[in-house]
């Protein structure tokens, strides 16, 4: 069976998994913490299963990785780390280099699983119903074992009776649950999300108000009332007209004038600047209630489990 990196099988796999991906965690020791290297990709078959997980050990090896089969490794997304189940430092060291620009074909996976399989993965029946038993790790008293090569240092071949058969035309991952089934069949977490909607406030600019001036011409009209003397010569004839004077009395002289003075008023019209009112500009804040609606989803957990007892909690 084929196996893809998995952003080859699927461009969008971090969607599908909802953001967790597990590239990039930290590889550790289960029960000594003791950090391997990290992952840097992972090996799905045609079907998207999980694999294999690539090991980077450039943490404290340059450049080596190695193959890690997924029901070797424990994956803890609260934490963010993968555990290396029954395996230590320096088994890793040993383990069969992963090149990415070598096919990898058959006779290299025999050999990667050959590394992990060990005498007590068939002294028994496998119950795949059952969490992977890890009470045992792969330690010095069950060393990881390399059935095809003899000459790597650190490689011990198991005997040839403990081996069960695999055929290359007929070899499929569920016939080794062990190495090939996750570890998280009894223990998982399941994360149900929901969505909310979350009420903020941004100011913008809404427009912009100008208050200014302008000068309006119009005509005025104004009613001034004014004086203006003349002179009125009147003639009358005297009470005692006709009667004689004495002499001396009339004195006729020639070339006698008598002078008045006449006045006149004229409009004196001007003009007078006065302040005829006071513009105040000045900003207040209204308030009111915006109401808005939006769709939102939420996760529901549903239990399938027909006559068998559940204890929810």
């Amino acid at each position: 069976m084929a196996l893809h990196k998995i952003a080859d099988f699927d461009p969008n796999y971090r969607d599908t998994f909802q953001g967790e991906d597990v590239k990039g965690m930290g590889v550790y020791a289960e029960g000594t913490n003791e950090k391997i290297g990290t992952v840097s990709d992972v090996l799905v078959d045609d079907e998207g299963r999980f694999r294999y997980l690539i090991v980077d050990l450039g943490f404290w090896i340059f450049g080596k990785k190695v193959l890690l089969p997924v029901g070797r490794a424990r994956i803890d997304y609260n934490t963010g780390r993968v555990y290396a189940i029954g395996m230590t430092r320096e088994q890793a060291e040993n383990l069969p280099e992963y090149d990415e620009r070598q096919t990898l074909d058959y006779d290299y996976e025999e050999r990667v699983r050959g590394v992990y399989r060990t005498p007590r993965d068939y002294s028994r029946t496998v119950d795949t119903s059952a969490p992977l038993d890890t009470a045992t790790p792969l330690e010095a008293s069950a060393p990881l074992v390399d059935t095809t090569s003899t000459t790597r240092a650190g490689y011990h071949p198991t005997p040839a009776a403990t081996h069960p058969t695999y055929d290359r035309t007929t070899y499929n991952y569920d016939q080794e649950p062990s190495l090939f089934q996750l570890n998280e069949q009894d223990h998982q977490t399941l994360r149900l999300y929901e969505e909310r909607l979350i009420a903020n406030k941004r100011r913008i600019k809404a427009g912009e108000v100008a208050v200014g001036k302008h000068i309006e011409t119009e005509t005025a009209r104004v009613a001034v009332p004014v004086e203006k003397e003349r002179v009125v010569v009147e003639r009358v004839t005297p009470t005692d007209a006709g009667r004689p004077v004495t002499p001396g009395e009339a004195n006729f002289r020639e070339g006698e004038v008598a002078r008045v003075e006449i006045y006149e008023e004229t409009p004196d019209i001007r003009k007078e600047a006065f302040v005829r009112e006071e513009v105040r500009v000045r900003k207040v804040v209204d308030q009111e209630t915006v109401e808005a609606q939006e769709t939102i989803r939420r996760e529901e957990l549903d239990v399938n489990a027909p006559g068998l007892p559940i204890d929810e909690r």
